[in-house]
């Protein structure tokens, strides 16, 4: 194989390329399975704390790595909150997304354990600024005896969330903490592999996953799910969106052949939120109502496709229960995924081979002289 392209059908899209080993988490997308650090999803997902994946990930990359990583990454925590203080008006005319990143790009780089908790911290503790800022009020110091989802969620809120609210948020960070060699995992361990430092790697992370193919798309499920409104009115208005040529937000998936697991874990955690005392079930119903209905008619529309429910749909639903605006939806999700960034930096930069993929020339050929 001269041009390490041959037999693919798409290499425009590296369909099919191994560009890394891992020992991190494997995608079968035709089994619908996620596998993280020899864990099926549903062993992890609404059993285990982000804190206990995370160190799940992380074991053998770091030295010093402690049993719990709670009271060290709640010191993170407090510990990045004084970069708070740079947000300006500047900033805050910014996606939330972009102010937390730019916020992140205040974090010296480096490779230490401490570097790594300071970049677990920052989105939850950015993210939280961000939001409260934008809506006028003052950003809400952490709290170290808390953990990381109860202390996410306070600082969003300015008090203390329900413990149902609190497992609910621990189970979306784990779920979405690693997933093989996506998009924003692939361009930090690039990235890494160059020796540039954490905080570089998780910075390009974020910029992957901001765009709409990629951790962007939650968002829009809200709009769609608003703007159909009833479940009455979901088959008129999914077909109106698909004769437009839409992408339909929340379904299909460059991987998955079969459903998301993911989609799963996260719909039993919004039932179980929603099941609590005070919350309204009958949102779920009705994204239930709307899922079927889109469900059916992408079968009927492209029946030698298997476009599933993905990890987008449900995760909407979660995080607006938990009272995130859908303009922060991106950054809850690089609050969890940005775990797997580090683990896969780490793995990377351990492997010690800078990553130079080669390419096919198809343009023209420059004219020999007569």
């Amino acid at each position: 194989m001269s041009d390490g392209f041959d037999g693919l059908a798409n290499p425009d899209g590296l369909e099919g390329v191994v560009a890394a080993n891992t020992v991190l988490s494997e995608v079968d997308g035709q089994a619908g399975r996620l596998i993280i650090r020899g864990h099926d999803l549903d062993e992890l997902a609404g059993r285990t704390s982000f804190e206990q994946v995370t160190r799940l990930l992380w074991d053998g990359f770091f030295d010093g790595l402690p049993a719990d990583l709670g009271p060290a990454l709640a010191a993170a925590r407090v510990e990045v909150f004084s970069e708070v203080s740079a947000l300006d008006t500047g900033l805050l005319d910014r996606t939330p997304i972009e102010g937390m990143r730019a916020l992140t790009a205040r974090l010296a780089d480096g490779d230490s354990l401490q570097a790594a908790l300071r970049l677990i911290a920052a989105p939850a503790v950015f993210t939280a600024a961000m939001v409260r800022a934008q809506a006028g009020e003052a950003p809400v110091r952490p709290d170290l005896s808390l953990g990381h989802a109860a202390d996410a969620l306070r600082m969003l809120r300015g008090k203390p969330a329900s413990q149902a609210e609190v497992e609910a948020l621990d189970t979306y960070l784990v779920t979405v903490s690693d997933h093989g060699l996506n998009a924003s995992t692939f361009t930090a361990r690039v990235i890494a592999s160059t020796q540039a430092g954490l905080t570089s790697a998780v910075l390009g992370g974020i910029s992957a996953l901001k765009g709409p193919l990629h951790g962007g798309a939650p968002g829009p499920v809200i709009e769609m799910l608003d703007g159909i409104g009833t479940p009455a009115n979901a088959r008129a208005w999914i077909e109106a969106a698909l004769a437009r040529g839409d992408r339909l937000m929340g379904f299909g998936h460059r991987v998955y052949r079969v459903r998301d697991p993911r989609a799963d874990a996260l719909k039993a955690a919004v039932r179980k939120l929603t099941e609590g005392a005070g919350a309204t079930p009958g949102r779920l119903a009705f994204a239930e109502a709307v899922e079927a209905a889109a469900l059916a008619i992408l079968k009927e529309r492209k029946p030698d496709r298997s476009l599933q429910t993905n990890v987008e749909f449900y995760t909407a639903l979660l995080l607006e229960a938990l009272a995130y605006p859908p303009s922060a939806f991106t950054c809850v999700f690089a609050t969890g995924r940005v775990a797997g960034w580090v683990a896969h930096a780490r793995e990377q930069v351990m492997g010690g081979r800078l990553i130079r993929p080669a390419s096919r020339y198809v343009g023209p050929m420059p004219k020999k002289a007569a």
